[in-house]
């Protein structure tokens, strides 16, 4: 009987140290994937403006009714951020262009078109967007040729297109930065380019 028993237990641990082995094996072999795998950048549609291009300036109102010119030359970079108060994924990124906005010193504006105004102005309140900074207007989308949310827009300075893409994490939300600071239009063209 305790030879049954120290043989079972000698099976057991053998099975312990062979999947452990496995494990580390595994987790290895996912950090090396990891590396290989080059960063996602926000999905450049075909459609609107290129990359590059002046933007042209689009006016319209904000949710206080004031007036507001976006596109074209202007004080720094824009930050477009599309968004609609149905969308899931633009309300957990609403925080996160608010900070990278802040931290990179960009104009942001919230757009959307639809639904009612009082509906707009809850949305705002509820995520604590300044009115200032929001603005509903189809024609600003549609200029940009968004079809999906969320969608973000980077104006540059001088007034150019500098990126654009639908951004569904922070991570696309910073390849557009990236785009705009390397130069290059997509870190899909740059691994196309730059990565064997």
């Amino acid at each position: 009987m305790t030879s049954a028993l120290i043989i079972s237990n000698i099976i057991l641990w053998l099975t312990v140290i062979g999947l452990s082995v496995l494990v580390f094996a595994l987790t290895r072999q996912v950090g090396v994937l990891h590396e290989r795998v080059a960063p996602a950048g926000a999905l450049t549609p075909t459609s609107g403006p290129k990359i590059g291009e002046t933007t042209e300036i689009v006016r319209t109102t904000n949710l206080d009714g004031e007036k507001l010119s976006i596109g074209g030359a202007a004080q720094g970079a824009t930050l477009v951020f599309f968004l609609s108060p149905t969308c899931p994924v633009c309300r957990n990124l609403v925080p996160t262009a608010k900070s990278l906005a802040s931290y990179e010193d960009l104009n942001l504006i919230f757009a959307s078109d639809g639904d009612s105004l009082e509906q707009h102005q809850n949305y705002a309140t509820e995520l604590k967007i300044d009115f200032k900074a929001y603005v509903l207007s189809q024609a600003l989308g549609l200029g940009y040729g968004v079809s999906k949310l969320p969608f973000a827009v980077l104006i540059a300075k001088d007034g150019s297109l500098a990126a654009k893409g639908l951004v569904n994490t922070r991570e696309h939300l910073e390849s557009l930065l990236e785009s705009m600071n390397s130069g290059i239009a997509t870190l899909q063209d740059y691994v196309k380019e730059y990565v064997p």
